[in-house]
């Protein structure tokens, strides 16, 4: 499994008792369990808890497809993800699955449960929702994306026009349902014309663990491109206004520093100062 790119969930305060939930429902377990950060495991795919404050709050512009092989493995999930939750569409068949709903649970995650007879290797995946300026974009996204990390491709287009479950108001072209793959890490995606409440934030953003600067250079610069913004600490977003964290695997080795946690803590102050990260300040933080 690629653990290099994973989804950054924002909490106020509950990441806790969300990971627990989480690892209860899905049959995970807590790997990183800090009072701001934690990271969890779920059917061996890494997601990360933020207990950042409350600045922002998770939406359905990015919801998590949970592929399931059995009706009775749809069920189980439902039933635990469902509790005091916002039913968005019920638990039923549909043109697409015999079995399929979607839901906002308590935490303000959006899940997506579907029995699909589609063999994947990756059973959560995360669903981006392309609307109001950004609707009719999810095939520039997929190339956009795909043209910028190695190991990628489109893998399926399911046009409106083409689609499935009866009359739309979409424009044929827009994408009904599309799949892509970024450096063997896989993601949905859709158009929708409907005039939602919400729209990209960074409630839900995606992390990329580089090796080196050279990476990081080549994801930071290609992502802000064409419209893109920085922001602090590694964070940035894109022309379409999902949420990017370009982290170096070296930043967590020096921040992680336990045995020297005076140097930890220069890496840190360090780290704040700067939006893209450059390792090299961060060495010369660690080394001061």
């Amino acid at each position: 499994m690629n653990n290099t790119i994973f989804p950054c969930l924002w909490f106020n305060g509950d990441g806790k008792e969300a990971a627990d939930f989480y690892c209860e429902t899905f049959g995970g377990k807590i790997t990183a369990d800090t009072p701001v950060v934690l990271n969890i495991l779920l059917f061996g795919q890494k997601l990360m808890f933020l207990n950042g404050g409350p600045q922002f709050e998770k939406n359905a512009s990015i919801s998590f497809m949970v592929l399931c092989e059995t009706v009775e493995e749809v069920q189980k999930y439902w039933e635990n993800i469902s509790q005091d939750g916002i039913i968005l569409m019920d638990l039923g068949e549909y043109p697409w699955s015999k079995k399929y709903g979607w839901v906002r649970d308590r935490f303000g995650v959006t899940w997506q449960i579907n029995l699909t007879d589609k063999k994947s290797g990756q059973k959560i995946i995360p669903t981006l929702i392309f609307i109001h300026q950004n609707n009719g974009k999810a095939m520039k996204a997929m190339e956009f994306y795909t043209g910028i990390f190695p190991n990628s491709r489109i893998e399926s287009v399911l046009k409106y026009g083409e689609g499935i479950g009866g009359k739309s108001q979409e424009n044929p072209e827009n994408i009904q349902h599309g799949h892509f793959v970024i450096d063997d890490y896989s993601l949905f995606c859709m158009d929708n014309s409907y005039d939602h409440q919400f729209d990209f934030n960074e409630g839900i953003s995606i992390v990329v663990m580089t090796a080196n600067q050279v990476e990081t250079d080549h994801l930071w610069n290609s992502l802000i491109a064409d419209g893109g913004r920085e922001s602090m600490c590694g964070w940035l977003k894109d022309q379409f206004g999902v949420s990017w964290q370009i982290v170096p695997k070296r930043l967590l080795e020096l921040m992680n520093d336990f045995d020297h946690p005076v140097k930890a803590q220069k890496v840190v102050e360090a780290m704040m100062g700067m939006q893209k990260i450059e390792i090299s300040k961060l060495e010369e933080a660690y080394n001061s």
